[in-house]
């Protein structure tokens, strides 16, 4: 992918007009940023460029409050959990699947630690909620939040950035710029930050929420109102892949998904939604999916490995980046958390920005915020030493092929019988969590293993029948950009572009609907391979900016798809 070229203004800014801070991003690091700055008193500007807060944005979702971090989203928003939270989740279970061979772990004690509680949540309803007390408390200081505006890019003054220029608006100058705009930040690409140039440090999230009422939740989960259960799953079920699937209670529906290594999803040459339908059909989930089953979105994401983008300095100048936007994303095994990491990484700049402000000096805000990422141990745990120390070693192709060797062996096979009372323990392990290397063997070899060996055969017969990707994309909201695509393909080959057609979610071979597509082109007595491309069913996951040669950007604000559950 070619990123965008840096926008310079070489000009007096002053008639540009200025807050004191710009907030790009109006989810949870976003919206922590505004109002920790809102509460410090300073002059504060939300821009977001969905038709609402969340109506851009995807998660799994489950959101933590961790005991041991600085700040969290109730410590911020004090009504959070009653008013924008779905439902909270009190039971953690990883499945390891083997055909119809299921070993079940009971990893609630992983989930607990250092976990004051966390909440199944869906993002456009939290997140607007979010919002609607982020404009207030903004205003209160002379600014607000502003919906349908895309910020496109830095603005300069003698090569040094000093506030965004924006598609609807005019450029605003800021003291202070928090670039909360996603894992599909420009503003984080245009500082030469981040960039998207590998495919092994992303994954991707592929989503469907599916309706179901409270009473039968409480039926085929076995909870109360106040309870709800978070279930994963590995092993052979994505052909391959190295990920796994996840299904979370909300209050009247599930999130169910699945979240890739990106390298290895075009690797396998694996169709997203097949790998998702995969999950949603196995004989284990017919006893809580039911015959009934129905989508109410569909829906896909890039996800940041942070332990291998995390950014340790995430600033230039005024600008600072905050969740996705800086790699925040926290996935080892099966520790899944972000939005929290968001949340404390939001307010962490706002309290450096404020204290730089008061100390007459907010040039060092960005400084102050990667002193604190280190000193609250928040970089630690998204960057954890003994995963790189482990990973020098254990991602190595001989040593994942020898390790794989073994475990299918017979000797393998007796180790994991003979060591059956331990294995759940190991997994609730956080130190073997964060140690794991991201290979093939813990997310197929070895759980696939286990299920042959420990597991026990599921005799239900599933009754879901997902709906097509056809359907899936129309079923979808969206407000074509008409002239102004935000996706152009450089380089249209096969070679350069072909993964898009498998990758892309809402695209796949022998699909004539979606993003991207194949084509044979016969010109002079020769055939070529070639990929074709229409925005208009985009999801803007970004999948294509990585695995193909394309220019990508957002779409203007307001334009695009539109999420209701998110």
């Amino acid at each position: 992918m070619r990123p965008p070229s840096p926008t310079e203004v070489v000009a007096v800014t002053d008639d540009y007009e200025h807050y004191e801070a710009v907030v790009v991003g109006a989810g949870p690091g976003g919206a922590a940023a505004a109002a920790k700055l809102a509460d410090a008193g300073v002059e504060t500007l939300v821009l977001e460029r969905g038709v609402d807060a969340g109506s851009k944005n995807v998660s799994g979702g489950l959101i933590y409050a961790e005991g041991s971090a600085p700040y969290t989203v109730d410590d911020l928003f004090p009504d959070f959990r009653e008013e924008a939270a779905e439902r909270p989740v009190t039971e953690y279970y990883l499945h390891n699947v083997s055909g119809r061979k299921v070993k079940t772990f009971d990893l609630t004690s992983l989930h607990e630690h250092d976990t004051e509680w966390c909440d199944a949540v869906l993002r456009r309803p939290m997140d607007s909620w979010l919002a609607d007390r982020v404009h207030e408390w903004t205003r209160e200081t002379g600014g607000g939040l502003l919906t349908d505006v895309r910020v496109n890019g830095l603005l300069r003054e003698d090569g040094k950035v000093v506030g965004v220029t924006c598609d609807e608006i005019e450029p605003i100058t800021a003291d202070f710029v928090v670039a909360a705009d996603g894992v599909n930040s420009e503003l984080a690409r245009d500082a030469g930050l981040m960039d998207w140039e590998d495919p092994s440090e992303w994954f991707q999230g592929v989503k469907a929420v599916a309706e179901m009422p409270a009473e039968v939740i409480a039926e085929r989960f076995d909870v109360r109102e106040d309870e709800g259960v978070a279930h994963l799953f590995s092993g052979s079920l994505f052909d391959d892949v190295r990920g796994g699937g996840f299904l979370y209670t909300n209050a009247e529906s599930l999130s169910i998904g699945t979240v890739f290594h990106l390298d290895s999803l075009v690797e396998e040459r694996a169709e997203p939604h097949e790998l998702l339908d995969n999950l949603l059909t196995h004989p284990l989930l017919a006893r809580w999916l039911g015959d009934d089953y129905r989508e109410l979105e569909y829906s896909a994401k890039l996800v940041p490995d942070s332990k291998k983008v995390a950014h340790p300095a995430p600033h230039r100048d005024r600008l600072v980046l905050v969740g996705d936007a800086g790699g925040q994303m926290q996935a080892q095994g099966p520790i899944i958390k972000g939005m929290n990491h968001a949340v404390t990484a939001g307010a962490l700049a706002a309290e450096a920005f404020a204290e730089a402000k008061l100390r007459g000096r907010p040039e060092t805000a960005g400084a102050r915020y990667e002193e604190r990422l280190h000193d609250t141990g928040l970089m630690d745990k998204l960057r954890p030493r003994r995963y790189r120390a482990a990973s020098a070693l254990g991602e190595r192709d001989a040593v994942t092929d020898a390790l794989d060797t073994v475990l299918k062996s017979s000797v393998g096979r007796l180790g994991l019988r003979a060591a059956r009372g331990r294995l759940e323990r190991l997994y609730s392990s956080p130190f073997m969590a964060m140690t794991v290397p991201d290979t093939r063997t813990p997310y197929v070899t070895l759980p696939t293993v286990i299920a042959e060996e420990l597991g026990e055969e599921v005799t239900d017969e599933s009754e879901v029948e997902p709906p097509s990707l056809a359907d899936r994309i129309g079923d979808l909201t969206y407000d074509t950009d008409v002239g102004n695509p935000h996706i152009r393909v450089l380089d249209n080959s096969w070679a350069a572009s072909g993964a898009a057609v498998t990758a892309c979610p809402v695209s796949a071979l022998d699909f004539g609907g979606g993003c991207y597509r194949e084509e044979t082109i016969k010109t002079d007595g020769s055939e070529e391979r070639v990929v074709s491309l229409d925005t208009q069913p985009c999801v803007e996951c970004g999948t294509c900016a990585i695995v193909a040669d394309t220019e990508w950007e957002h779409p203007r604000g307001g334009k695009g798809v539109e999420f209701k559950q998110g």
